[in-house]
């Protein structure tokens, strides 16, 4: 490399999963070629569903039209802005200005990121959630920003021990992560959880970043954090049509917040792109607009993989929540999860995420995605029961 790259990317490395697929690329290559079967990918959450099928017909039809080719607006289209802003009114019971208080995304993993450069100069401080999704972590350190972990723990629900957050040295904290239903434990949210976490950030003057792309997923009542009284002051909100709608692969999300938080977000964002294909936004309207018989069809499978990720976490003998919410399965393990990973998949040739990517926390579990189809998730089981009966 002809020169050095820059210090704020000694703090970071390549994503696990990226690292991780490569690895069982590799494998696979061996497997083929002495016969075997692939190994069964247990581990990254993108839904194997098919979108609602008038977001694909809107995507056709609208892709067949010539001027809808050319750059669009930052700011997303009128039509997308206001089918977000009736979303969030009819499900969550949020109010929000179309105009002002949402700006649609490149998928809300993007937002992570822009939301780091917009509000945080180095030396800052974040408190991220431990377990919890590392992009946290990792945006906030090419932020040159200073993480502050707070924990998680199972025995209070994988929620925030308030006690424990007051006790700390907040000076210098201008960010909190929060993410409910959690990723990776599946705990949910309540309102008595977002009305402690705005009276926090309204009291220490901290901006709550809720991330709630899985509040569809085997949850019955979706909730946003902007529902409670007071949020607007010190809270945005993160949201997506990945999980909920199968549409991973679009790039399709948004954040909520007051229009000043906004405001500056975009001052971000329309430096890094030029805009969303308008095929997809007219797409993601359709979506948006889909009743409560999607929801019902699309959480009817995942409580079917459900059992069937319990079954092989039974197997191996992990603990776990069997009404846990989220597209995934937290589970428990009697020693390092990293070793009951390793050991599945060197040897029956089965994927599923050890815990500790997500933080010190996570150590001793290991997790399962639901986005396989249960005919892949019974092989799975078949292959693990042959190894760990051969013990």
């Amino acid at each position: 490399m002809i020169i050095k790259a820059a210090q704020r990317t000694e703090n970071v490395s390549e994503y696990y999963f990226s690292r991780k697929l490569k690895e069982i690329a590799a494998m696979n290559a061996g497997r083929t070629s002495r016969g075997e079967e692939p190994v069964i990918n247990l581990g990254i959450g993108s839904p194997d569903g098919m979108p609602p099928l008038e977001a694909v017909e809107a995507l056709r039809e609208s892709a067949s039209e010539p001027g809808n080719h050319a750059y669009q607006s930052y700011v997303g289209i009128p039509e997308l802005r206001e089918a977000f802003a009736r979303w969030y009114s009819r499900w969550y019971g949020v109010e929000l200005d179309p105009a002002k208080e949402i700006q649609p995304l490149v998928g809300s993993k993007e937002a992570i990121l822009l939301i780091s450069l917009a509000f945080l100069d180095k030396g800052d401080k974040v408190l991220v959630p431990d377990p919890g999704y590392p992009t946290y972590s990792s945006a906030s350190r090419l932020a040159e920003a200073e993480i502050i972990p707070y924990d998680l723990k199972e025995d209070n629900g994988w929620w925030p021990d308030f006690d424990a957050l007051e006790s700390m040295d907040l000076t210098g904290v201008k960010i909190m992560w929060t993410n409910y239903p959690n990723m990776p434990t599946g705990a949910a949210a309540s309102e008595e959880l977002y009305d402690r976490l705005v009276d926090f950030g309204r009291r220490h003057r901290i901006m709550i970043c809720n991330d709630n792309p899985y509040s569809f997923i085997l949850n019955d009542r979706p909730l946003s954090i902007l529902s409670r009284p007071g949020a607007k002051e010190c809270c945005l909100e993160l949201n997506s049509l990945s999980k909920a709608h199968n549409m991973a692969g679009w790039r399709i999300g948004m954040v909520a917040a007051e229009p000043d938080v906004i405001a500056q977000i975009l001052k971000v964002k329309s430096q890094m792109d030029s805009g969303m294909f308008k095929p997809l936004q007219m797409a993601a309207v359709q979506a948006l607009a889909q009743g409560p018989e999607w929801f019902e069809s699309l959480n009817a499978e995942y409580r079917r993989r459900r059992v069937l990720a319990g079954e092989i976490f039974d197997l191996i003998g992990a603990e776990y929540d069997r009404n846990s919410a989220g597209m995934f399965l937290w589970g428990k393990v009697g020693g390092r999860g990293a070793d009951v990973s390793d050991k599945l998949l060197y040897e029956a040739g089965v994927f599923i995420t050890p815990g500790f990517i997500f933080g010190k926390n996570g150590e001793n579990y290991i997790r399962i995605s639901l986005c396989a189809k249960p005919e892949v998730l019974k092989k799975a089981a078949e292959r693990i029961e042959a190894v760990l009966g051969g013990k």
